[in-house]
C-alpha cells in the first residue's frame, strides 16, 4: 500500500474489531458444521456422499466468488458491499434454521458462501488500507491469530450444542453474533477503499463457473456414479473445456479477469500447487474425522469434538510462530517438516482398528494439524513475495480460489473413496467395512502428501 486512510485510532480499532468478530463467526461455523454433519445427515435422511456437499459445495462457491471480489471491491462502496456480504450470510443462516430438506439446506449454504467470500476477501484489503505501514504487520498478525483460533473451540462447542440442543441451534447462535456485528458495522464502517467504474468481464466469469463447478461436481459424483455415467464424464469434460477457455481468455486480455501469468514465477507456482495439495488432504481429513468418531466408533458429538480439539489448539499456537520461523530460516524447513508430519499422520490413520483407542486418532490428528500450521500461511507469504505489489490482489485471489476448490474436491474424493471401499468390503470385512473404507481413504491421502514431501525436498531452496 502506498497510501493510508486518515482516521482516528479509535475509529480504526472499532472497524478492526468488527471485521474480526464477523470473520470469527463465519470461520467457526465452517468447522462446527463438520462436527454437526452426522446429525444433519441423519435428520435430513440423506447419504454421506450427499451430505458432504454441504461443506464441499460451500467451498466450491467460495472458490468461484473470490476471484469476483477483486472486481466488486474496486467497483462498489466499501460499506455497502461489506453489509451486503453480511446480509447474504445472515439470510443463509436463517434458511438453515428452517430447512426441511437437503435442497433448501444446500441453497442456504450457497448464500452463506457468497456472503463469506465477500467478507473474507474484503477483510485483509481493509486492514492493510486503514493501518499505517509500521502497524500493518501487527494488525495482520492479530487478525490471523484470531481467525486461526476461532476453529479451535468450534468443533467441541458444536458437539456439546448438538447433543444438548440439536444441530439447528448452531445456526441460531451464529445468527445472533452476525446480527450484532451487522448493527456494529452500520455505525462504524465508512467507504474506505477507492472505487472506479470498470467493465465486468461476464464471459470470463461464466467460464470460471463452468470450470470450477464442472471439475468439482464431476469429481464429487465419482463416489456415487460410475466414471462413464452422465453425472461424471460429461461434467468433467465441460469443466476441462471451460478451464481451457478461461485460461486462453485470461492470457489474451490486456486487463484479465484473473492474472494467470504470475504462475510463471517459480516460487508462486510451487506455493499454489503446495496449497492445493494441502487443502485437498486437509479438507478431506476434517470431513472424515467426525464420521470416524460418530459413525464408526459410536461416540457422541461432544466426544467427536473433543477428539479434534487438541489438534485445533496446536495449530492455533503453531501458526503465529511459523511466520517467525519463516522469517529466520526460510520456507524449506517448514515445507519439508510440515509435509513429513502430514504424511506420517495420514499413514498412522491407516493402521486404525476397532480396538484402537480414540485418543490414538486424536494424536494422529494433532500431528496433521501441526503440519497444517507449518504450511498454510507461510506458503501464502512465500509464494506472493516475488510477484509485485500491483499483482498481489490477483495472486492472493488465484491462490485462495484454487486451494478452496482443491479442498472441495478433496472432501468429495475422499468421502467417495471411503463410501465405495466400505460398500465393496461388506463381504470381506462385515461390520468393519466402514473402518476399511476410512483407512483406504487415508492411504490415498498418504500418497498425496508424499508428493508434498518430494516438492519440499527438490523444488524449494534453502534461505540464502
Amino acid at each position: 500500500m502506498e497510501t493510508e486512510i486518515r482516521m482516528t485510532d479509535r475509529k480504526r480499532t472499532m472497524i478492526f474489531i468488527n471485521i474480526v468478530i464477523t470473520c470469527i463467526a463465519s470461520s467457526m461455523l465452517a468447522t462446527a458444521l463438520n462436527t454437526a454433519l452426522p446429525a444433519i445427515i441423519s435428520d435430513l435422511e440423506i447419504s454421506v456422499t450427499a451430505g458432504q456437499w454441504l461443506t464441499s459445495g460451500y467451498s466450491l462457491v467460495m472458490g468461484i466468488i473470490m476471484p469476483l471480489t477483486a472486481f466488486l471491491i474496486t467497483r462498489f462502496p466499501t460499506k455497502r458491499l461489506f453489509l451486503t456480504g453480511m446480509l447474504l450470510f445472515i439470510v443463509g443462516l436463517s434458511l438453515c434454521v428452517v430447512a426441511p430438506d437437503f435442497q433448501v439446506m444446500m441453497a442456504a449454504r450457497i448464500l452463506q458462501a457468497c456472503g463469506n467470500g465477500i467478507l473474507t476477501s474484503m477483510a485483509q484489503v481493509i486492514i492493510l488500507t486503514i493501518y499505517p505501514a509500521e502497524k500493518r504487520g501487527t494488525a495482520m498478525g492479530w487478525y490471523g491469530l484470531s481467525i486461526g483460533a476461532a476453529p479451535v473451540i468450534a468443533p467441541t462447542l458444536a458437539g456439546i450444542i448438538v447433543d444438548m440442543l440439536g444441530w439447528r441451534a448452531i445456526f441460531y447462535i451464529s445468527i445472533g453474533i452476525m446480527l450484532i456485528s451487522l448493527v456494529w458495522a452500520v455505525f462504524v464502517f465508512d467507504n474506505i477503499l477507492e472505487t472506479a467504474r470498470k467493465k465486468f468481464d461476464t464471459l470470463s466469469f461464466v467460464f470460471s463457473i463452468f470450470a470450477f463447478g464442472g471439475l468439482t461436481l464431476g469429481i464429487g459424483n465419482i463416489g456415487s456414479y460410475s466414471f462413464m455415467s452422465a453425472q461424471v464424464l460429461p461434467v468433467l469434460v465441460i469443466g476441462l473445456c471451460a478451464s481451457g477457455l478461461f485460461v486462453y481468455r485470461q492470457l489474451h486480455l490486456e486487463e484479465p479477469f484473473l492474472e494467470l501469468r504470475i504462475l510463471k514465477k517459480k516460487n508462486y507456482a510451487i506455493s499454489v500447487v503446495g496449497s492445493m495439495l494441502l487443502y485437498f488432504v486437509m479438507m478431506g481429513s476434517s470431513m472424515l474425522m467426525p464420521l470416524y468418531a460418530q459413525s464408526i466408533m459410536g461416540c457422541s458429538a461432544t466426544v467427536s469434538g473433543l477428539i479434534v480439539l487438541p489438534g485445533s489448539a496446536v495449530m492455533a499456537v503453531i501458526s503465529p510462530f511459523a511466520g517467525k520461523i519463516y522469517d529466520k530460516l526460510g520456507m524449506k524447513i517448514l515445507f519439508v517438516t510440515g509435509a513429513v508430519c502430514m504424511a506420517v499422520s495420514c499413514g498412522g490413520m491407516c493402521l486404525l482398528t476397532m480396538d484402537t483407542p480414540v485418543w490414538v486418532a486424536a494424536a494422529w490428528n494433532t500431528l496433521r494439524t501441526t503440519a497444517i500450521g507449518c504450511l498454510m500461511m507461510p506458503l501464502v507469504t512465500w509464494g506472493t513475495e516475488g510477484i509485485g505489489f500491483k499483482k498481489l490482489s490477483h495472486g492472493t485471489a488465484l491462490l485462495t480460489s484454487l486451494r478452496t476448490v482443491a479442498g472441495a474436491m478433496g472432501t468429495a474424493v475422499f468421502v467417495g473413496i471411503m463410501t465405495v471401499s466400505a460398500q465393496n468390503g461388506q463381504g470381506k470385512y462385515g461390520d468393519e467395512a466402514a473402518l476399511h473404507g476410512l483407512t483406504t481413504a487415508f492411504f490415498w491421502m498418504t500418497i498425496v502428501t508424499l508428493l508434498l514431501v518430494l516438492m519440499g525436498i527438490f523444488f524449494v531452496k534453502k534461505k540464502e
